[in-house]
């Protein structure tokens, strides 16, 4: 026997809610189908754990710190297991919430492993289930990286790490993308002896060098050894320790540790999906999408990190959104995902933050722009709270002066981007950023300076 609805959307994290909430809105009879544990990737191994755990270290190296203010404090004590334990707490709250929402009578939950039989239906458990419109949204899984000895030596991800209650004695992080390094600022923080390995030539390897360099600096001036430009060759392991042998800048290296943290990314959740019988095409391991967020079959969408667009959650909300009102409306006109706001945040200390285009994206797709730079360590605000590394760097139009993309490392980087975000929302300008009042002294009046030096700079048509 077969059950029916309008719509069924397949994971219910952070993209598969805001597709069920939008779709029910809308008037459809929603299904959801999630194996469990419910909650998501972001509210039970993602966003929301990692900050809680952040909290804590950024508070122990500002106390290391305190005798730079006037301040002298006893011998500071951290607790893994205290820190772990108060992150448990919030994120149980943060699930339940969620749970209880997924759990509302609006909606079919059931709490099973979903497979498409055809384009038309899933099983589901026990249930076999149809809809006129399928959302796809099952996130993300850590990557398994083929690396010799690695599986032998064994390591930790992002998952694991997040509920050790005791610190290891060293740590050697492979990666340089935010998880890593948020995790390995982390522990470092704590008083671990942390390695980071990159393969790429800077940290955070998609981003613009300049906007990483003041990042590394401070990782290194904690105590962390960095590596960049490397090939990891082998793992080797030896009386409880595990070795990292690798090409630095073409020249053999090798770094010991107690623990491994595998922090080479993610990769989408499709294995268990039979998207063959969906007739549904994927690409490099992620499900092809176009802006409406349909997949090859016109009635099955795919959203968040499942399609490999984006691993950030507001997109991954914004698209189900747009998923939601499509598959309920095909006779309307469709609603589309922009990517010109998209947003990203690495919450290390310095944050780092950018909205819109990077110098590397203009230069890729040959648009002409104006770029202007104002470092922390000259600002007022800054000097006074001693939050010196980094810089705010804008772009804009050269013509017309409409800020093309904003990047910030530094301070409360992840605040301050918003005011561009806002600006930029309405196709702003940079004399838009300076009529807008700025208190003094605060953070925020720093963007005001690439923007006088971009307005000075605009070439008349």
């Amino acid at each position: 026997m077969t059950d029916s609805h309008d719509v069924i959307i397949i994971g219910g994290g952070s993209a598969g809610y805001a597709a069920a909430r939008t779709a029910q809105a809308e008037g459809a009879s929603v299904g959801i189908v999630d194996q469990g544990p419910l909650g998501g990737l972001c509210i039970l191994r993602g966003c929301m754990p990692t900050k809680a755990i952040l909290r804590s270290s950024d508070l122990a190296a500002l106390i290391r710190r305190a005798p730079e203010f006037g301040v002298y404090s006893p011998d500071l004590k951290v607790s893994l297991a205290a820190i772990i334990e108060r992150k448990n707490r919030l994120i149980k709250e943060f699930a339940e919430d969620r749970i209880h929402a997924l759990q509302h009578s609006r909606f079919t939950l059931y709490q099973e492993r979903a497979h498409f039989i055809s384009p038309a239906v899933i099983q589901a458990g026990p249930h076999r289930l149809s809809a006129k419109a399928y959302i796809i949204a099952t996130g993300s899984v850590v990557s398994r990286i083929a690396i010799p000895g690695l599986e032998k030596a064994g390591y930790l991800t992002s998952d694991e790490t997040l509920e050790l209650d005791t610190p290891p004695e060293s740590i050697i992080v492979l990666g340089g993308g935010p998880v890593a390094l948020e995790l390995a600022q982390f522990f470092v923080r704590i008083g671990v002896d942390v390695t980071l390995i990159q393969r790429s030539a800077h940290i955070l390897s998609q981003a613009d060098e300049d906007l990483v360099r003041p990042l590394e600096a401070h990782l290194r001036a904690e105590g962390m050894n960095v590596y960049t430009n490397t090939h990891i060759q082998q793992i080797s392991t030896s009386n409880g320790q595990k070795t990292i042998h690798f090409l630095h800048q073409g020249q053999p290296q090798q770094v010991t540790g107690t623990t491994i943290l595998q922090a080479l990314g993610r990769r989408p959740n499709i294995d268990q999906l039979n998207l063959e019988a969906a007739q549904v095409t994927s690409q490099k391991g992620a499900i092809l999408v176009n802006k409406e967020m349909r997949t090859s079959q016109p009635h099955i969408f795919a959203i968040g990190d499942v399609n490999g667009l984006h691993e950030i959650v507001h997109i991954a909300i914004e698209q189900g959104e747009i998923a939601g009102w499509n598959a309920v409306h095909p006779n309307q006109p469709p609603k589309h995902y922009d990517d010109r706001l998209k947003t990203q945040v690495v919450f290390t200390d310095p944050q780092v933050a950018s909205v819109g285009l990077s110098e590397r994206e203009c230069l890729h797709r040959h648009l002409p722009y104006l770029v202007a730079s104002y470092p922390f360590n000259d600002h007022g605000k800054s000097l006074c709270l001693g939050e010196t590394y980094g810089h705010v760097k804008v772009l804009c139009h050269p013509h017309s002066g409409e800020i093309l993309g904003g990047h910030i490392v530094g301070p409360e980087a992840s605040e301050l981007i918003h005011e561009l975000i806002a600006i930029m929302h309405f196709h702003g300008t940079v004399h838009d950023l300076l009529r807008i009042p700025h208190y003094h002294p605060t953070l925020a009046e720093i963007l005001t300076y690439p923007a006088e030096e971009l307005a000075r700079k605009l070439q008349p048509v």
